[in-house]
Protein backbone atom coordinates (compact mmCIF):
# COMPACT_ATOMS: atom_id res chain seq x y z
CA UNK A 1 0.00 0.00 0.00
CA UNK A 2 1.32 3.26 -1.02
CA UNK A 3 0.85 6.14 1.42
CA UNK A 4 0.68 9.90 0.26
CA UNK A 5 4.47 12.03 0.81
CA UNK A 6 2.19 14.03 3.30
CA UNK A 7 1.63 10.79 5.49
CA UNK A 8 5.24 10.14 5.03
CA UNK A 9 6.11 13.10 5.42
CA UNK A 10 4.00 13.57 9.05
CA UNK A 11 5.41 9.97 9.98
CA UNK A 12 9.03 10.85 9.50
CA UNK A 13 8.80 14.32 11.50
CA UNK A 14 7.32 12.32 14.30
CA UNK A 15 9.95 9.48 14.52
CA UNK A 16 12.52 12.76 14.62
CA UNK A 17 10.78 14.00 17.88
CA UNK A 18 10.32 10.69 19.46
CA UNK A 19 14.22 10.34 18.62
CA UNK A 20 15.16 14.17 20.38
CA UNK A 21 12.47 12.88 23.27
CA UNK A 22 14.27 9.73 23.88
CA UNK A 23 18.09 12.23 23.71
CA UNK A 24 16.25 14.10 26.07
CA UNK A 25 15.34 12.02 28.64
CA UNK A 26 18.88 10.00 28.68
CA UNK A 27 20.72 13.43 28.95
CA UNK A 28 19.74 13.44 32.32
CA UNK A 29 22.16 10.91 33.30
CA UNK A 30 25.74 11.42 34.31
CA UNK A 31 26.68 11.26 30.32
CA UNK A 32 26.38 13.46 27.82
CA UNK A 33 24.98 11.90 25.14
CA UNK A 34 24.11 14.57 22.32
CA UNK A 35 27.26 16.25 22.59
CA UNK A 36 29.12 13.11 21.97
CA UNK A 37 26.87 12.14 19.54
CA UNK A 38 26.95 15.64 17.81
CA UNK A 39 31.41 15.35 17.76
CA UNK A 40 31.05 12.17 16.02
CA UNK A 41 29.00 13.21 13.57
CA UNK A 42 31.07 16.67 13.12
CA UNK A 43 34.25 14.03 12.96
CA UNK A 44 33.04 11.46 10.83
CA UNK A 45 29.80 13.22 8.59
CA UNK A 46 28.20 9.97 8.11
CA UNK A 47 26.67 9.73 4.85
CA UNK A 48 22.89 8.55 6.64
CA UNK A 49 23.08 12.11 8.57
CA UNK A 50 23.53 14.21 5.07
CA UNK A 51 20.15 11.77 4.21
CA UNK A 52 18.40 13.42 7.40
CA UNK A 53 19.12 16.74 6.69
CA UNK A 54 17.85 16.32 3.32
CA UNK A 55 15.10 14.80 3.91
CA UNK A 56 13.62 17.10 6.47
CA UNK A 57 14.83 20.51 4.31
CA UNK A 58 13.43 18.76 1.45
CA UNK A 59 10.85 21.10 -0.32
Amino acid sequence: MKYPASFRNLVFRLLCLFALLLITILEVGPVPISGLGLMWVVLFRPRWFYNLVQKIYHK
